[in-house]
């Protein structure tokens, strides 16, 4: 595909280009010096700057204002200043290692808290701690330049470039390669349903970039009718996945691309990306639960995306460990077994049913028949943990019987599993919500994040760390001197454990054919059962706290063979069944 936007580097010089409908003049100005640039028919701007290459500065002057190009690949200071040329050949060093889908055990992972560096090359000295801990890929949060010195990355604005705080491309690039060398894919979660609320010049030189017609809580919604506009997102994907060497993309909150074009927008995506070798691994973000994103071919290949982040996993389970009943976690409190019961068995709790967290509209669509693997399992992530009021973790809110059962659940069951960094050694170290801005917008974020939250008690408190200070984003770093902890050693050893169980028990069957699952609730301990071509997983869980073991008896449909391959808590067979004890759970296996 012939690129659209940004520089390109050729052997005259770099051709400049800039998409400036509204524009009534535009230069480009390298090294101090303005050349004016030629608008065509379709609204883009352009000149080939003779004598340039990699390494120039530049920026774009537009109707007498100065701007960096939306499509940098790199800035020279933030993303107001100059932005900088990139050499070609960084693009195409690294190839995607191509591993099977259903082996995967993601990490996600901030790379600001991570390390104490919080840089692409800080992290490079942690990787054999994830490949140690058994993970198969990392998920970076977005790292694309954003305003201010620390963010979440939610807040980008320049979306083809990395943000400073971490490093140039050249250390991104190093980051890809060295995650590659140890066998870890790396994944990237990017942003297309907004840009940030600083930084973003586009409105003043493309209005149709947007459609003013549609609200969204970022102003007005991202136009994904028009053709120019969808290419610039297309052409960001490719980037990083034929370009940097990235081996999938994670979509955050699909569901926030409004308008007329999402449908189109979505299918373009997938369709791009289908075509590379290996292929890329497409992940959702999408609080409406659309079934048919994640169809499968005759193969079980998935026709448009591999898989969704399933919130509806994580909620029940949350509700479960902690009791908490409030905000979104409301419509899981009335029997949180049940709705973990049918997610596990058929992927999401709600396939069309009334939502009371959508004033009563139905939400998602029909999924039994899809394979577990369509869906990620997490008990945590930097959502559910940042959205908190004081950012606590589950180590820290929850009986640490209760976290083990999650860890199980999570990494035993044949949806894909992810934790969130530090997980796996059950930190406590807390993930508060933080940014990095000034003056009205510092104010509206302080304001909106109580607004936002306003139905979990937790925000009503002035104890709140505020989300614009340097301590919060600094108290949000991984402790890694906590793997000394004997507590820290035993949850990363179990972690382990469950990994080779799930290497050697869970992944092979996953991988062939998906045929069905069956569930039951016996006095609160569930029982699901999955069928594939290469056999059969049954697991027995009593997510609750009482006192004394329940025993279940084995059934017709849901049969148990011979001992557990894995456990947790307290499991006895019986000779009609077995029995647990509570937070235990056991994963059994065809004979």
């Amino acid at each position: 595909m012939q690129t659209l936007f940004g520089p390109s580097v050729r052997d005259d010089g770099v051709l400049f280009r800039l998409h400036a409908p509204d524009a009534g003049a535009v230069e480009v100005v390298v090294g101090g010096a303005a050349q004016a640039m030629d608008r065509d028919p379709s609204g883009f701007w352009s000149v080939l700057s003779p004598e340039t290459g990699p390494g120039a500065t530049y920026l774009f002057r537009v109707d007498g204002r100065e701007v960096p190009d939306p499509a940098s690949r790199q800035q020279a200071d933030g993303v107001t200043g100059p932005s900088v040329v990139v050499d070609p050949g960084l693009f195409g060093r690294n190839r995607r290692l191509g591993r099977r889908w259903t082996d995967m055990v993601i990490a996600e992972v901030h790379v600001g808290t991570a390390t104490e560096a919080g840089t692409f090359r800080g992290l490079i000295e942690r990787l054999d701690h994830f490949t140690d801990a058994g993970y198969t890929a990392v998920e970076l949060l977005p790292i694309n330049g954003f305003p201010g010195r620390w963010n979440w990355g939610y807040d980008g604005v320049l979306l083809f470039a990395p943000a400073n705080a971490y490093g140039t491309p050249e250390d991104l690039a190093a980051l890809i390669a060295a995650a590659h060398e140890r066998g870890l894919s790396i994944f990237l979660d990017v942003v297309y349903n907004h840009f940030g609320p600083e930084g973003n010049f586009i409105p003043s030189y493309d209005k149709s970039f947007f459609d003013p017609s549609v609200k969204t809580p970022w102003g007005a919604a991202i136009d994904f009718t028009r053709d120019t506009v969808r290419r610039f997102f297309v052409e960001n994907a490719l980037m990083w996945v034929d370009g940097y060497g990235f081996d999938g993309l994670r979509f955050d909150a699909v569901h926030a691309y409004l308008g007329d074009g999402r449908a189109s927008f979505l299918k373009e995506l997938s369709s791009s990306q289908k075509g590379l070798h290996p292929q890329p691994h497409l992940i959702l973000e999408n609080d409406d639960n659309l079934a048919d994103l994640l169809e499968r071919d005759a193969d079980g290949g998935p026709l448009l995306f591999d898989a969704q982040w399933n919130d509806d996993y994580h909620h029940p389970l949350h509700v479960l460990a902690t009791g908490e009943n409030e905000g979104y976690y409301r419509p899981y409190a009335r029997d949180p077994a049940a709705d973990l019961a049918r997610v596990l068995s058929e992927g999401f709790a709600y396939q069309g049913e009334p939502s009371e967290n959508r004033g009563g509209e139905p939400r998602g669509q029909p999924s039994a028949h899809l394979p577990p693997a369509a869906f990620i399992a997490f008990a945590q992530n930097h959502d559910q943990i940042g959205n908190r009021a004081l950012g606590e973790r589950l180590a820290e809110i929850a009986p640490i019987e209760a976290v083990a059962l999650l860890r199980f659940l999570t990494l035993l069951s044949p949806q894909i599993p992810m934790l969130f960094m530090g997980e796996e050694f059950g930190t406590k170290k807390r993930f508060p919500f933080f940014c990095d801005f000034e003056g009205e917008l510092a104010d509206a974020v302080r304001k909106g994040r109580r607004e936002e939250f306003a139905g979990f008690s937790g925000f009503a408190g002035e104890e709140i760390p505020d989300p614009l200070s340097q301590t919060t984003f600094q108290e949000a770093k991984l402790d890694w001197s906590e793997l000394t902890d004997p507590d820290a050693q035993e949850a990363l050893e179990a972690t382990r454990r469950y990994v080779a169980a799930r290497n050697r028990y869970v992944a092979p069957k996953t991988a062939t054919r998906f045929l069905r699952a069956d569930r039951s609730i016996d006095r609160g301990v569930i029982r699901v059962r999955w069928q594939f071509d290469g056999g059969s997983l049954t697991l027995l869980a009593n997510p609750h706290p009482s006192d004394s073991h329940i025993a279940v008896r084995a059934d017709d449909r849901i049969p148990l063979h011979g001992e557990p391959v894995a456990t947790t808590g307290t499991v006895q067979r019986t000779d009609t069944g077995a029995g647990l004890g509570p937070w235990s759970a056991a994963l059994w296996v065809d004979a």
